[in-house]
């Protein structure tokens, strides 16, 4: 945030609040894929306080609407009985402009909002006895909000969103497709009239203390649907975050749909469930290709925002087995340095293969740098060394498996009649195999899993694997 960006602040929640006010100092927050957050010392009127400040990313999708519309629901919810941060100022980018963009100023909220740290520290205990109960009835609450109130939310296809936006990057996947068609063939009748839907209830997205949950955070992605779709989204696998708990790694799955039931929802069926989580996968490993795109075309460099590209092979993964079940497949292996794959040389270094140290050398001391980094360095450079470390292991697993790989998928794309992805791609659109066609099954996993043995060897043996940015 530059000096210029800390005046229009300090300038907005004074007219907003109608006290002097001042920014003291900020502070860079290391989460938010999608958006920029700070926490901001300021005085209000004299009064010492902590203010979340959100700005959109460049290239988001609120820049030219603005977060305006967030905040009235966020007081809508906090009516309705929802546990959110208090609403202190907002931009005014519809009534012309604003020179800090799209962007939120709330309450800070005390307590907790790392998923690995809610599900593993011992003095957060007692909140995890609690937790789950309290999420379902935060998302029965968030479910009573009348449409009528819901400032700006509108119903959306949420599989023709997805389906053209995964069209607009032009990145064949052909599991999303087989994916695609499966939730085209099998929709389900709705619960109930459109509902407000939160869209991304999750870990990650809540703060925790002690006494359980203390606020519902991120409510960009908020819009009027099916009340279902959240419970998808919150026991996907990928908001588990390594357990093997399906419900957000807090408890079961039927314990949580009771304690949403308990609270006020509605009975759930099985298949309604699995049809939202199947479309809650889909959907993470499409939004997990847009934020990759935006390192890539440069509007927000990030390595974060690089590696999270790479978890599009998890949610592959975690479609299959919704779709189809559990598989015995298995992935290519790395073979013992004694017994590397044809053609297999370390990288050299401008001289060669026989200059030393190799590229391969070079990648494993940094990755060994980067690991002594993230145990030394707090906050958001700790958080992307971590990041960092996990895409150098990547690396070096790539260097060794890739070759390999590559044959096997070719060969793979030849016995489905299709000359590369993309092909493959059309072939299942226009629907040349059939739902339960077991050779094209059983390519695509074993396809996904010899990605998954470069990018996380350990998501497709159930393990947590390593560390997800």
């Amino acid at each position: 945030m530059t000096p210029e960006d800390r005046r229009s602040l300090a300038a907005a929640l004074g007219e907003q609040l109608g006290v002097l006010a001042e920014v003291r100092d900020v502070h860079r927050l290391s989460s938010g894929a999608s958006r920029l957050t700070w926490v901001v010392d300021v005085e209000l009127g004299g009064v010492p306080r902590q203010v979340v400040v959100q700005r959109e990313r460049p290239g988001g999708t609120r820049s030219a609407s603005g977060m305006a519309s967030e905040a009235a629901l966020l007081r809508d919810a906090a009516a309705a009985g929802v546990p959110v941060a208090a609403v202190l100022a907002c931009d005014r980018v519809r009534s012309g402009g604003d020179p800090l963009g799209a962007w939120i100023a709330l309450g800070l909220v005390d307590g907790e909002t790392v998923p690995r740290r809610i599900l593993r520290d011992e003095h957060l205990a007692g909140a995890r006895e609690v937790l789950l109960g309290q999420c379902a009835a935060a998302l029965v609450a968030i479910h009573g909000i009348p449409p009528s109130e819901a400032h700006g939310l509108s119903a959306t296809d949420q599989v023709a969103e997805f389906r053209a936006a995964l069209d607009l990057f032009g990145d064949p996947q052909p599991v999303f497709e087989l994916a695609f068609r499966w939730l085209e063939r099998r929709r389900p009748e709705p619960t109930s009239a459109p509902s407000v839907v939160h869209g991304d209830f999750r870990l990650g997205n809540i703060v925790v203390g002690e006494d359980g949950l203390r606020a519902v955070l991120d409510w960009e992605l908020a819009h009027l649907g099916d009340p279902v779709e959240d419970l998808g989204w919150f026991t996907s696998r990928a908001w588990r975050f390594g357990s093997d708990r399906a419900a957000a790694g807090l408890g079961g799955l039927r314990e949580f749909l009771d304690a949403y039931r308990d609270a006020g929802g509605s009975e759930v069926s099985p298949e309604s469930l699995r049809w939202w989580q199947v479309l809650a996968t889909l959907k993470w490993g499409i939004m997990c290709i847009v934020q990759a795109s935006a390192h890539q075309r440069g509007a927000s460099r990030s390595v974060e925002l690089a590696a999270i590209g790479r978890r599009v092979a998890e949610t592959q993964e975690d479609l299959l087995e919704l779709i189809d079940g559990p598989s015995s497949i298995t992935a290519v292996r790395a073979p013992a340095a004694s017994a590397r794959p044809p053609g297999w040389a370390p990288l050299g270094g401008p001289g060669g293969p026989t200059v030393r140290p190799g590229g391969d050398e070079l990648l494993a001391a940094v990755g060994e740098f980067l690991a002594q980094v993230r145990d030394e360095v707090p906050g958001r450079s700790g958080f992307h060394a971590r990041v960092a470390a996990n895409v150098v292991a990547q690396l070096e697993r790539e260097l060794v498996l890739g070759p390999l790989i590559a044959d096997r998928h070719r060969a793979r794309l030849a016995a489905l009649g299709a000359d590369d992805d993309e092909a493959l791609v059309r072939h299942i659109r226009d629907g040349a195999f059939a739902d339960d066609d077991r050779v094209l099954l059983d390519a695509l996993r074993a396809a996904t899993r010899d990605t998954l043995a470069v990018v996380n060897p350990g998501h497709a043996l159930g393990a947590g694997g390593e560390e997800a940015p």
